[in-house]
């Protein structure tokens, strides 16, 4: 039996529970805890420490997604803890005591055709934190050995918490947005959670951005990240022209849209230079990708999805942000405070992230 030595795995704890789609969040200080002879080969237990909060999860708490989430849910999938107990007959590197990452990819089966191909998120097979399976919204929290991520050493937990999901998903955009050193990227969405850590990775890759958001507080802190161009999207007539004449006049290489809203594909084609890329990241529940057919083709311009991230390029991206290369922005907060945040990133007034500490409960 493997648990971690002078510690005793309590029956219940605290949670953040969705009991039906669409319903409220509701904190339940009675939930039972998985205990190690429960656990199956291959499972851990974490006692979580932090956990961040993404936009993922209000569409998972909405159910207004193509995909729907399971119910009741505990949501969250950007937690970091303590490995307090592993299943029987599990083969693994991770050991009880370890401090590991909760990603929004909890497991796959790392065999098939998509697994192999370095494509884990898009396993036929995959489980998904806080969506298909329970996730970081709790005490502890149920997740799989080949698939949490060890932490490096020094590294805070609240820090590292929004890393897992914020900022492995812009790391893998930026790294496959077919852009080199000096070339300019724009970034719709940049004052917010996954957009402040994609202009610190575009920076760290040599790029120069152009961030597109809106508000003061926002603008401050793209410009303080690096940033070497603003555009505020309510205040500016024209975003593509915007984009051209900070460009020199030909447009951006590259688009990472990491908005949840609709709108901020649509001008991307246009302010992209020929053989530019838009990379698609933000998931807007029912809406369509609307673009010029003939000047997608007639500028070459490449349109790719990009999800998440494997399990290397959450190793790189915490390394980066371990180095001090990448700062999250947050504020801290307790787990009640759950359902005023999901009230904020609905507004779309959350500048950087939001993290809950789960060790002042």
């Amino acid at each position: 039996m493997s648990v971690l030595p002078n510690f005793t795995i309590p029956k219940t704890q605290t949670v953040a529970l969705v009991e039906k789609s669409g319903g409220t969040v509701a904190i339940k200080n009675d939930w039972p805890v998985t205990q190690q002879n429960q656990l199956k080969p291959g499972e851990c237990l974490v006692k979580i420490q932090a956990t961040g909060c993404c936009h993922t999860d209000l569409h998972a708490a909405l159910g207004d997604w193509p995909l729907k989430a399971k119910s009741p849910l505990i949501g969250g999938h950007e937690g970091v803890g303590i490995i307090v107990a592993i299943g029987d007959n599990t083969i693994s590197d991770r050991k009880v005591g370890d401090r590991v990452g909760i990603k929004w990819l909890a497991d796959s089966c790392l065999n098939c055709e998509q697994c192999r191909n370095g494509r884990e998120q898009n396993c036929p097979d995959a489980k998904l934190s806080g969506f298909t399976v329970d996730g970081t919204f709790s005490e502890y929290c149920v997740s799989f050995c080949n698939h949490v991520s060890p932490i490096p050493e020094g590294f805070s937990s609240a820090e590292a918490a929004s890393i897992l999901c914020a900022g492995v998903t812009v790391y893998r955009a930026i790294k496959y947005s077919q852009t080199q050193h000096g070339d300019w990227i724009v970034l719709p969405g940049a004052g917010g959670g996954l957009g402040h850590l994609a202009v610190q990775y575009a920076k760290v890759r040599g790029l120069r951005v152009i961030a597109i958001d809106s508000g003061e507080e926002k603008k401050k802190l793209c410009l303080d990240l690096g940033a070497d161009a603003w555009i505020d999207f309510k205040e500016t007539k024209d975003i593509v022209a915007a984009v051209k004449a900070a460009t020199g006049g030909e447009g951006a290489h590259s688009a990472i849209v990491t908005t949840a809203h609709p709108s901020g594909y649509t001008q991307a084609v246009d302010y992209l230079r020929g053989g530019g890329t838009l990379m698609a990241v933000g998931l807007p529940g029912e809406a369509k990708l609307e673009a010029s057919i003939f000047f997608t083709v007639f500028k070459s311009i490449s349109i790719l999805g990009s999800y998440v991230g494997n399990r290397q390029d959450a190793y790189e991206a915490l390394d980066i942000a371990a180095r001090g290369q990448v700062k999250v922005h947050y504020v801290c907060k307790r787990l009640p405070e759950l359902k005023a945040t999901y009230e904020g990133l609905k507004e779309g007034t959350v500048a950087g992230r939001v993290v809950f500490d789960l060790e002042q409960q």
